[in-house]
């Protein structure tokens, strides 16, 4: 006590000795506040209190002082002996340099006894020169506010999480190069600030802070955020301004509370159309549009990589430890960094049409792309080698998600995705990382929020639906496992319409899964919002029924008498042990199950319509598609200037991936050796999203010169399904069950053609011919029959040069197969029969044979042609045409 007397001056300074203590606690200590950092020596007025009304002193809750003070080392000593303090300020910031500028604290460290202030709740030490965050501060059972802003703090300690009721954490202005993992236990926290710092790279972990409802990153170094951000159902403000970001996540787009996201002064090129849209981004300072995004990687690397177009006939490249970028034809694009392969590698790829034996979608799956197999399959990358795919945008944005889906041999399995899309062509692509190749498509499944579960309990929202909530309590499991939540939305229109009955209605569907197969230790309380039109005011809850469907939606059990129901105004929550899907429903009906079982069934089809249309200028060619209602107008539209055909069928229904056929009848027939046909029918799959197309070539056995064949064209069924409901199964069962539609086809009459009658050449003989105009010479039917001797098995390219279609180049191999002499005169006479009022066809023809490498064919045409043109002048001068000509030309001249 002599020498705190000492260090304090008292004697000397105030002249009052121990008579100015109570003078003193009457003007600072006020109840149990004691504001200290308002005096320039503070820390001494501290110690007299302390030495002469410590009684008093250790009773106060709320003390500031100021750590610019000279005797803040001498007055730590004091302060655990606070045994009721709350609130503690140890600030700096109280001073300045010569220069005007704040001066930092003196303070560097906490004395190890500080971790015995069991009650305090609030600790503010910011302004100071910490260069590691005391280790006492981790013993502070109570700590819910800790400030450390404006210090020199390069890391976190690893067990930073055991702070585990902290809310608010502001460590803004140092110097912090990464968090530990442990951040992420930090469950109850609300308020999150590390802007302006160092912070290069953010843990997973982060995304588990799922009471976060501020976090601010700004000012760092940030490349890239985590995926998991999109996990923090509570976070209204997100602040990423004045990083380095080059990409976001699409994901931050689902967060439902989210009112703030500040992207400014990033170097972000693009940014994905689901966070465009948002009215509270901001996004200026960015060099949006300029290039395009570029893999994170080194940028000197990154410039000596060499870049591969492939163009659409090639199935393979080589990767070589160099690195390179790839574009296929398809529009798929590959980056295999610098060291990704360590010897050169011969990738294969190939584009596959989903067969859905192998290719299993999950319930309110929708499949937006073909397979893409890249071989060889299983070899390990050194580095991850990123892939963008294009798709077809999906119709529900909002109720689902893109990812892409890989197959790993056993099963398939989701893969993190980033989406966007681009500026100027619109189309939307998938980008994802990956370690080996296999099989990859892109679905669009039910948005999936999920959540790790600890012993403590969390608690997990819905994105799409932030109003279902579930609860886990503390204790309901002994080792953490993972929940998935999914919800489908379903109008009150929809149930109307499906049931026909007004009364009829229901929440949206919900769908819990977990990664165990053990029960939870205690009930998981679920959070549905009544059906609409309803509240807990005018509730009947005789007609409130909670129903549990299985896995597959096979059965819906009626569960409201097993479980206990509470409501609120707008609510009903409820508790169960086990997950699968979970729905509400709001009804006079008594078997309830069975109603929401015909419903459910009904959301997972598509109405469809059949069209069966033919070329204008070639009825043989036939386009047959299946085409989602809503899609018919728009399709027919675009094909009306080239097709015409019946109306579209009636409405029929079917499930994404289901099976179904073609098949031509009554006097039309197709090639039976196709790859796609099946007993004489064409197999279709259908997806409601991708083209379900095929445009083929008919014939008929029937004599046509003399009339028209009416035949028709029907759809059926093929195998049902694993994945469709029993009930629909035993419907489909029965004489008519397989039938969908029929369309009639109508092969016109054949007009007479110069190979109708048996001639002298290969059964052929042809009518009068004459192509060209007298001036450059005429080709007649003995020229061409004289070309056709001389062409060989290139038929089909010099056919191709002569501007024939592909699909006429099809039928006429197909109508003359196993005749190669046929297959030559049939495309000769073809072009020379759709040429012939064409003056400039001769010089066509001699452009073809040259193009085709027929060198020799096209100086014959020209040698005949030649000799054509001088019997044709000499004509004209036996006729004296000539000089009248001439005469003529020179009167009009002058």
């Amino acid at each position: 006590m002599q020498k705190m007397a000492e260090l304090l001056g008292l004697r000397d300074e105030c002249g009052e000795g121990t008579l100015g203590a109570p003078a003193l606690a009457g003007s600072c200590l006020a109840d149990n506040r004691l504001n200290l950092d308002v005096y320039p020596d503070g820390c001494r007025r501290f110690l007299q209190l302390f030495k002469e009304q410590q009684g008093e002193l250790v009773r106060v809750e709320f003390l500031r002082l100021s750590s610019n003070d000279c005797l803040l080392d001498t007055t730590l000593g004091s302060l655990p002996h606070l045994k009721h303090l709350k609130s503690l300020v140890l600030k700096g910031g109280h001073a300045r340099d010569e220069f005007g500028s704040y001066q930092h604290g003196s303070l560097t460290s906490l004395p190890p006894d500080f971790g015995n202030l069991r009650c305090l709740t609030h600790l503010d030490l910011s302004f100071n020169r910490l260069s590691t965050l005391p280790s006492c501060i981790l013993h502070l059972p109570s700590l819910r506010v800790l400030l450390v802003s404006y210090n020199s703090l390069v890391t976190l300690p690893e067990d930073f999480g055991c702070l585990s009721k902290l809310t608010f954490f502001s460590a803004m202005k140092n110097q912090l190069k990464d968090l530990p993992k442990s951040i992420g236990e930090l469950s109850m926290l609300q308020d999150l600030d590390l802007s302006e710092n160092a912070l290069e790279l953010l843990p997973e972990e982060v995304g588990n802070l799922h009471n976060c409802t501020e976090l601010d990153l700004s000012g760092n170094r940030l490349l890239s955020i985590p995926e998991s951000l999109a996990n923090l159902k509570s976070l209204r403000g997100l602040h990423l301004h004045s990083n380095l970001l080059v990409t976001v996540p699409a994901s931050l787009a689902s967060l439902p509370n989210l009112s703030r996201l500040d992207l400014q002064n990033n170097c972000l090129r693009a940014i994905p159309a689901e966070i465009q849209t948002l009215p509270f981004v901001h996004v200026r300072g960015n060099p949006l549009g300029e290039t395009d995004p570029s893999p994170q990687a080194d940028k000197s690397s990154t410039r000596r990589l060499k870049k591969f177009f492939l163009e659409s006939g090639e199935g393979s490249f080589t990767v070589t430890s160099e690195g390179c970028r790839v574009v296929l034809a398809c529009g798929i694009h590959f980056y295999f960094p610098p060291g990704a392969a360590s010897a050169p590698l011969q990738i294969h790829f190939r584009s596959l049409t989903p067969d859905p034996q192998w290719v299993k979608l999950r319930h309110h799956d929708v499949l937006l792309s073909r397979v893409l197999e890249l071989q060889p399959h299983g070899v390990q990358f050194q580095q991850e080698v990123q892939i963008w795919m294009p798709y077809i945008s999906p119709q529900t944005p909002h109720q689902h998600e893109v990812v892409v889906r890989t197959f790993s041999g056993q099963s398939w399995n989701d893969l993190k995705t980033r989406v966007k899309q681009k500026r100027k062509s619109k189309k939307c692509v998938a980008h994802c990382c990956v370690l080996h190749f296999s099989w990859f498509l892109i679905v669009s499944r039910l948005v999936q929020n999920e959540c790790r579960v600890p012993a403590e309990g969390t608690l997990l929202f819905s994105s799409v639906d932030p109003n279902i909530k579930v609860i886990f309590p503390p204790g309901v499991t002994k080792e953490p496992r993972s929940v998935k939540l999914q919800v489908l939305p379903v109008s009150a229109e929809e149930i109307q319409e499906i049931t026909a009955h007004a009364e009829c209605r229901a929440s949206p569907l919900l769908y819990l899964s977990q990664d165990s197969t053990v029960d939870f230790l205690k009930p998981v309380r679920i959070q549905l919002p009544l059906p609409p039109g309803v509240t807990g005011l005018n509730l009947d809850r005789s007609r409130l029924h909670i129903l549990h469907g299985d896995l597959e939606g096979q059965t819906w059990n009626d569960i409201t008498s097993e479980v206990v129901l509470e409501f609120t105004h707008l609510y009903a929550v409820f508790e169960v042990t086990h997950f699968s899907w979970y729905w509400l429903w709001y009804t006079t009906k008594t078997y309830i199950g069975g109603i929401a079982k015909k419903v459910y069934e009904r959301l997972r089809l598509y109405q469809v319509n059949f069209i069966a249309l033919q070329r204008k200028r070639d009825p043989e060619q036939v386009l047959l598609q299946c085409v989602p209602k809503h899609k018919v107008d728009p399709v027919l539209k675009k094909l009306q200037d080239r097709y015409r055909g019946p109306e579209p069928s009636d409405m029929v229904e079917m499930f994404e991936g289901e099976q179904f056929f073609a098949a031509f009848e009554r006097g039309i027939s197709i090639d039976m050796d196709r790859p796609d046909c099946v007993d004489g029918r064409l197999s279709f799959i259908f997806y409601s999203h991708l083209k379900n197309m095929k445009e083929i070539y008919v014939t008929s056995p029937v004599d046509r010169k003399g009339q028209a064949v009416k035949g028709q064209v029907s759809f059926y069924r093929g195998a049902v399904p694993d994945s469709i409901p029993e009930d629909a199964s035993r419907r489909r069962k029965g004489p008519d069950s397989l039938w969908l539609a029929t369309l009639p086809i109508k092969l016109p009459q054949l007009k007479p053609r110069w190979d109708e009658n048996p001639g002298p050449l290969y059964g052929f003989s042809f009518p009068p011919l004459n192509l060209g105009n007298a001036e450059t010479g005429y080709l007649t039917q003995a020229n061409l029959l004289s070309i056709a001797r001389r062409v060989g098995a290139d038929w089909q390219s010099i056919g191709l040069n002569l501007g024939l279609t592909y699909q006429q180049i099809e039928r006429i191999g197909y109508n003359n197969r196993e005749d190669l002499n046929k297959q030559i005169l049939d495309m000769l006479f073809s072009w020379a029969q759709q040429n012939s009022e064409d003056p400039d066809c001769v010089s066509k023809l001699i452009t073809a044979m040259k193009e085709s490498g027929r060198q020799d064919i096209a100086d014959e045409v020209e040698a005949i042609i030649e000799l054509g043109r001088q019997k044709y002048s000499e004509s004209i001068r036996r006729l004296g045409l000539e000089q009248e000509s001439s005469t003529e030309d020179s009167a009009i001249a002058m």
